[in-house]
């Protein structure tokens, strides 16, 4: 299939062939949200931690003896029931992450990918930079375009860039290899200059 190039700056817009297996993929609803439930559960960090009776420190002597002093049995001083002892059912950091075969996400990525562009959200361009590290200057690329809540997509993500863009609230870069299902949804459109379609076929060819 051919996808359409906008022009930036003094050049004129054109087009540029991609495979049909990636750009143009039927929608698979369900294996989608399957991958973005994946890559959400692994986003959380299981970050609860208590301590056990058997992970308290000391308690490994028995306070007094077994029977004799009129006092209730006891074992250790670290006992739930005693100040400073462990938790009776103590909580423990989880894993949330859930596994996903990689042919898998590829195929849900091309799903979302060819989604985009049958929906017109996906915006390729042939370059996208900044000279300097200003936010004046990626709002008025931006506006040439007609973007507004976009994420950028480059190949190599220079400085300048992330900085300018940094600022803008609704706008989002990334480099090519950290695309992730989330964030592709996430935006109104993409805009995606041609090096990272390269890469992305390539990936997912």
């Amino acid at each position: 299939m051919k996808l359409k190039i906008e022009k930036s700056g003094k050049k004129q817009a054109s087009t540029m062939s991609v495979a049909d297996n990636v750009f143009a993929a039927k929608f698979n609803e369900p294996l989608i949200h399957q991958v973005l439930v994946s890559y959400m559960a692994g986003s959380r960090s299981g970050t609860k931690a208590q301590k056990s009776r058997s992970e308290v420190r000391g308690g490994g002597k028995k306070p007094w003896r077994q029977k004799g002093t009129g006092r209730a049995r006891a074992g250790t001083i670290r006992s739930p029931i005693w100040r400073g002892g462990g938790v009776t059912f103590a909580a423990k950091s989880r894993d949330f992450s859930k596994k996903i075969n990689k042919k898998m996400f590829r195929g849900a990525m091309r799903s979302i990918f060819s989604e985009l562009v049958r929906q017109e959200r996906f915006v390729c361009v042939d370059e996208f930079d900044v000279s300097e590290s200003k936010t004046k200057l990626v709002k008025e690329k931006l506006e040439k375009l007609g973007l507004k809540e976009v994420l950028i997509i480059t190949e190599g993500l220079s400085e300048n860039l992330y900085l300018g863009v940094r600022n803008i609230p609704k706008v989002d870069v990334m480099d090519s290899n950290e695309i992730d299902p989330y964030s592709l949804i996430g935006f109104e459109k993409v805009l995606i200059t041609q090096a990272a379609v390269e890469k992305v076929e390539e990936w997912l060819s």
